[in-house]
This record gives structure tokens, C-alpha cells and sequence, in this order.
């Protein structure tokens, strides 16, 4: 019987609650699961691993995150006020809006990032080129306060280390022994579909090159295996060649204009660790431990 899904505390396009139970299915056992674009973290909810190593590249996340994880009575508490009716206003939220791109005091962000995220237009996260958050007013009648979320959260994140690198440096951290899930902004379906202002830098398909070259790489060379989601495109199935693939019934519809909205599939290509990395490291041990044939 499945265990009780956790739903992430904050609200997150793409988040991948709704395919929990696929990605679980293909991911090895490991005694850590590194993920290098952690986003709200569903998967690391629902999985089971001894230690877990999470990165974002959004400063902001990783902030609120380590606060919570230290500090989460605190935090909830402090963060509650936030979610009254008089802050659920339009100029209120501007006011707020500013003040957290204006501030350096960086557990007031923290707080002021989970009002944003859900007081915000459809729970985006946006900045703008200047590194300022800019997300409109979402007009909600009575935005939710996550705080049974954020405290399974924090019990959970006991076992990880969160950090706000680029995600080659996340990669050259792995060991054998951990497996790495990545769930990078997805391959644009059209040009125009490009959401690349996640955090203040983008996401372009040089970045999905080396995504995939380094999956391959790190399966192949080092013995760690990678699992990456991602639309299911041709650019996808030939960037991620060699790779077992899984396709996944999500229907995301991604066209403004309902009448022409597409179904668009979900892949999951899964890069296995390759076995014959031990046996080549143990040869080489052998080598390296004899006396030196110098007088």
C-alpha cells in the first residue's frame, strides 16, 4: 500500500507531485539522492533515502529552506501573521513585494518568499532581469497557510544539505553509491513557450546539451546512475540517446488559447551506472601501491 503523498509547501509550476509514484518507481536504491534542481522538493518528500544533497540555483529557495530546516517553529510562526486578511490585498502585497526586493536581512526573506509564493499570480516565481522578484498580485480569496507541510518538511530535511550552485558543481559532488534526479526547466515545445526567467539567468538549450552530456558521462565514467524528466520531444530523445526511456501520461497544456491547447508527454530517461568502472579502479590501486623502482 502507497505510503500518504506529502504535498511541497510552496506552489510550483512543474512541480512533480502528480508524478511521484513513476519517478519512485524508476529510481535505484542509493544511500543519497542528490538533486540538482530541487524546485519544491516532491520528490524528495516522498522518497525514502538515508541523506539527501538538494540544490537550486534560486538564492531565495535554498534561503527559506535552510531556515526551515534549523529554525521551524520560529519560521511558521513569524510567517503566519503574514497570511491574515489585511496582508491579502493588492496594495499590501506591492508594498511587501518591494520591501523583499529591498531587504538583505535574509530571514524576512525567507518569510516574505513564502507570502509571495502563495499571495503571487498562480504561485510563479519570476525575476526580472535586475534579479527582482516580479510576480503580480494573485487575487485569491483566502491563500492556504502550509504549516503542517512546512513541518514535515523540516522534520525531513533533518537528512539533507541544501545548496544554491550551478548544476555541474552539484554533478562533480556525486559518488558512487548516491543516485542524482534531475528535473531542469523542461525543453521549450514551441519558441514562443520558452520559460526561461525562473531565476535571473536562463535555461537554453546549451544548458540542455550539457545536462545530457553529463548525465551520459557520470553513468557511463563514474558509475553514478541519473534520472531526468523533461518533455517528450525529438530534441529531448536525441539529447538523452543511449538512455532507457518511460513515457508518462501527463497532459500539461501548454498554449494560452484553450481551444488550442495541446497535450504535451513527459519523459523519464533513466542513464544506468555502468559495472565495469570497480574492476578498472581496482587494477589501478594495485598499480599505484607498489614500491617505486627509483633507487
Amino acid at each position: 500500500m502507497m505510503q500518504k503523498k506529502n504535498r511541497a509547501f510552496l506552489k510550483w509550476a512543474g512541480g512533480k507531485y502528480s508524478l511521484v509514484e513513476d519517478i519512485q518507481a524508476r529510481l535505484p536504491q542509493a544511500n543519497k539522492l542528490i538533486e540538482p534542481f530541487v524546485g519544491a522538493g516532491s520528490v524528495f518528500l516522498n522518497t525514502h533515502y538515508k541523506r539527501y544533497l538538494l540544490n537550486d540555483i534560486n538564492p531565495d529557495l535554498i534561503n527559506l529552506y535552510n531556515f526551515l530546516k534549523a529554525q521551524p517553529d520560529a519560521l511558521i510562526n513569524d510567517a503566519r501573521e503574514f497570511f491574515s486578511g489585511k496582508r491579502n490585498d493588492e496594495k499590501m502585497y506591492y508594498a511587501l513585494r518591494d520591501e523583499f526586493n529591498a531587504t538583505q536581512d535574509e530571514y524576512y526573506r525567507a518569510i516574505l518568499f513564502l507570502y509571495l509564493n502563495r499571495h503571487g499570480y498562480n504561485g510563479l516565481c519570476r525575476y526580472s532581469l535586475q534579479g527582482r522578484f516580479n510576480v503580480p498580485f494573485g487575487r485569491y480569496k483566502k491563500p492556504y497557510f502550509p504549516e503542517d507541510e512546512m513541518f514535515v518538511f523540516s522534520e525531513k530535511s533533518q537528512k539533507a544539505i541544501f545548496t544554491c550552485l550551478p548544476f555541474e558543481k552539484v554533478f562533480s559532488r556525486a559518488r558512487r553509491g548516491n543516485v542524482i534526479y534531475c528535473d531542469p526547466p523542461y525543453a521549450p515545445i514551441s519558441k514562443t513557450a520558452a520559460f526561461t526567467s525562473y531565476a535571473a539567468r536562463s535555461f537554453g538549450q546549451d544548458a540542455q546539451e550539457k545536462l545530457a552530456e553529463l548525465a551520459t558521462r557520470t553513468a557511463k565514467k563514474r558509475g553514478i546512475p541519473v534520472l531526468i524528466s523533461n518533455h517528450d520531444l525529438p530534441l529531448t530523445r536525441h539529447l538523452y540517446k543511449g538512455a532507457d526511456f518511460s513515457m508518462l501520461s501527463v497532459k500539461r497544456s501548454i498554449s494560452q488559447n484553450g481551444a488550442k491547447r495541446q497535450p504535451v508527454d513527459e519523459i523519464l530517461a533513466f542513464f544506468p551506472a555502468s559495472k565495469t568502472i570497480g574492476s578498472k579502479k581496482k587494477k589501478n590501486a594495485v598499480i599505484a601501491s607498489t614500491p617505486s623502482q627509483l633507487p
